[in-house]
């Protein structure tokens, strides 16, 4: 079995990759992407990761760990293993705004789009995504919104443990949540 976390960057994957290695699952990280003021708690990546459509057979060393898969590698997933993917969703406006936060205090540019035509691109891929995890027998998915991590992370852990069927550390878990690193909240809709 391996365990993945994913979901759009900026929507909470490397909060819960913390969580998970709290509650005590070793995790498949090099520490090459060093913590900064967009992740001051790390991003517990793995570069190789980004080899999978390339060298699909590098999962294996995820077996018995966790490891982060943005949406858009999910599809490179070889079959013939059994995957537990959490999944962090986050209103795609949060998102949007959380990346060009990020791009400007990286001082680098972004996709010349408006955040509409963003959120209509992320939306139409988290659509396909979707689609592709729907028809994968070898893929249980559990979805988690970011929100409901900041809310109530006791509940949350404990969801997460039922879905992966492992012993966890659910307190540690959710000691792991600090809402001063929300910092960029979707206005509501007029």
């Amino acid at each position: 079995m391996i365990t993945v976390v994913s979901g759009l960057p900026r929507s909470g994957t490397s909060l819960m990759m913390q969580m998970l290695a709290a509650g005590g699952m070793p995790a498949l990280s090099d520490g090459e992407r060093q913590a900064d003021t967009d992740n001051p708690r790390g991003y517990y990546e793995w570069e190789r990761i980004k080899l999978l459509p390339q060298q699909p057979d590098c999962i294996q060393e995820a077996e018995g760990k966790v490891v982060k898969v943005i949406s858009q590698l999910l599809f490179a997933l070889p079959g013939g293993r059994d995957y537990r993917v959490i999944f962090m969703q986050r209103p795609l406006a949060e998102v949007v705004a959380s990346q060009a936060e990020m791009i400007r205090r990286r001082g680098t540019t972004g996709a010349a789009l408006a955040p509409a035509a963003l959120i209509a691109g992320l939306g139409a891929h988290l659509n396909q995504v979707n689609a592709w995890l729907r028809d994968k027998a070898n893929i249980s998915v559990h979805r988690v919104e970011h929100h409901d991590v900041l809310r109530e992370p006791l509940r949350i852990s404990e969801s997460i443990q039922q879905f992966l069927q492992c012993p966890l550390d659910v307190v540690a878990m959710s000691g792991q949540i600090d809402t001063s690193l929300y910092r960029q909240r979707a206005t509501p809709a007029a």
